[in-house]
C-alpha cells in the first residue's frame, strides 16, 4: 500500500480537492468567474470545518467511505450534488488528482470489504 500521510497533510488535501470540487461545480452550474456564489462559498465553509474537527482523519481516505457522517443532512445531500456534478469533469482539469482519488478510494472500498 502506499504511504501512510501525516494528519495535518491529509486534512489539507481533502481540503483542496473539496475546495476544487465545489469551485468546479460553481463554474458549471452557477456561472461563478473566480468566486463561489453564496450558496457554494457556504458550503466551502462548511466542508473545511467538518474536515479540521474529523477525529477519523487517520484511518480514513473520504468522507464517502467513513461510517460515521458528520455532515447535516442538507449539506450532505448538496455534497454529494456537487460530487456527481465536478467527479466526471475533475478528470479534465485536475487528471493526477482524479487517478490518485480513484485509486485510494478503491483501494479502501477494498479494505472494508475484508473487515467485514
Amino acid at each position: 500500500m502506499g504511504r501512510v500521510r501525516p494528519v495535518g497533510e491529509k486534512r489539507r488535501r481533502e481540503k483542496e480537492m473539496v475546495a476544487e470540487m465545489i469551485a468546479l461545480y460553481c463554474r458549471g452550474r452557477h456561472g461563478s468567474r473566480g468566486t463561489l456564489c453564496p450558496q457554494c462559498a457556504e458550503l466551502a465553509a462548511y466542508a473545511a470545518a467538518r474536515s479540521d474537527r474529523c477525529p477519523f482523519m487517520e484511518e480514513k481516505t473520504f468522507c464517502s467511505n467513513c461510517r460515521v457522517h458528520c455532515y447535516q443532512p442538507e449539506m450532505r445531500r448538496r455534497i454529494r450534488e456537487v460530487m456527481r456534478y465536478a467527479g466526471p469533469h475533475i478528470l479534465f482539469h485536475h487528471p493526477v488528482a482524479a487517478v490518485r482519488h480513484t485509486l485510494s478510494t478503491l483501494r479502501e472500498k477494498k479494505r472494508l470489504e475484508g473487515e467485514r
